[in-house]
């Protein structure tokens, strides 16, 4: 039995090293290095997903997962082109090589999977469609929507959830649909419509951006899953590892604890097999995906681990003030994990 133990891993050995060498570039990894810079596709204005601050930098979810693939790619979160997308467009924009990825909230879907050509790399956020209402109205439950007009933003998940959500409740509403959220938030902060549709995080976001947000109700109701996750285009596998695995990358930080702040001391003075791994004092992380050791440890110095982000744009001390719920470490009952990272 010990023989044949020995023997099998003789034969596995050579396969284990040659999988762990370095990899050369592929076309999307060499295309950005050529550019010396990453074209990410966000929104054209998002609250606590991509929306300029007070200075003119784009902050928010979105667009720090941009920069920590940018920084573990490039070694610098600042090398960033953003490509600024509307639902519409965001996956011509993907499809035709103007963006390498697009991380602006969209939901993973079948349809968008299979037949776009484009592939869902890791869930970066667990969302549900839900109902804003102004106060004055009185409405507590989505079963008051009875005949309402409802505002929503098209090439969406949107309206084929309310078209689903109506048939089975039995209630009847009448669309009001928009190219743009803008669009579709201004027609509804102007009572165009009685209820704003969408994602529930979203919602609450703008909701926090209004000048009274107290005048708004997020309804308790969610319709539908919505799953976020950034995607690439198909046929580059390499390129879908690197961005995953960025995405993982930030999830395992915060499960080991290391943050923004302390990446440096951990990388120098953790004695834990993972967190060495993972920030490069061990192992070829960094080398198998065709990038250097320090990859995840650039990334997280960049934008923090992904507990740091997720509190940073949507958290209890953020003006959107969201609990993780789902969206915690599956150590604490959410559905944020990584795969071993080895």
């Amino acid at each position: 039995m010990l023989k044949t133990i020995l023997l099998a891993t003789a034969l596995l050995a050579p396969g284990l090293a040659a999988a762990q060498q370095a990899s050369s570039p592929g076309p999307t990894l060499a295309t950005v290095r050529a550019r010396g810079a990453l074209s990410c596709g966000i929104s054209t204005g998002d609250p606590a997903w991509s929306q300029p601050d007070s200075r003119g930098v784009w902050q928010g979810m979105d667009t720090d997962v941009c920069r920590a693939i940018a920084a573990a790619v490039l070694g610098s979160a600042e090398k960033v082109v953003w490509q600024h997308l509307t639902g519409q467009n965001r996956f011509p924009a993907l499809g035709s090589g103007q963006v390498e990825v697009l991380t602006r909230t969209t939901t993973w879907t079948f349809a968008r999977d299979s037949m776009l050509g484009l592939n869902f790399t890791a869930p970066n956020f667990y969302d549900g469609q839900g109902f804003l209402v102004h106060a004055e109205s009185g409405i507590t439950s989505s079963r008051q929507l009875d005949g309402a007009t409802i505002c929503f933003v098209s090439a969406s998940t949107h309206e084929l959830n309310l078209q689903d959500w109506s048939r089975s409740q039995g209630i009847r509403f009448t669309p009001v649909i928009f190219a743009d959220k803008d669009e579709a938030r201004r027609a509804y902060e102007s009572n165009r419509c009685d209820s704003y549709t969408g994602d529930a995080s979203q919602l609450a976001a703008v909701r926090s951006a209004f000048p009274e947000p107290a005048r708004h109700v997020l309804l308790p109701e969610r319709i539908s899953k919505e799953p976020y996750a950034p995607s690439v285009r198909q046929g580059d596998d390499q390129w879908f590892d690197i961005v995953r695995y960025v995405m993982f990358g930030l999830v395992e930080a915060e499960e080991l604890g290391i943050t923004r702040a302390n990446a440096d001391r951990m990388l120098a003075e953790s004695p834990s097999p993972a967190v060495q791994r993972l920030l490069g004092k061990t192992g070829d992380l960094g080398p198998t995906l065709g990038l250097d050791r320090a990859w995840m440890l650039n990334a997280i110095k960049a934008v923090g681990n992904y507990g740091e982000i997720y509190e940073r744009h949507l958290g209890k001390g953020s003006p959107v003030g969201l609990p993780r719920g789902l969206n915690d470490l599956w150590t604490r009952g959410g559905l944020m994990v990584s795969p071993p990272m080895r």
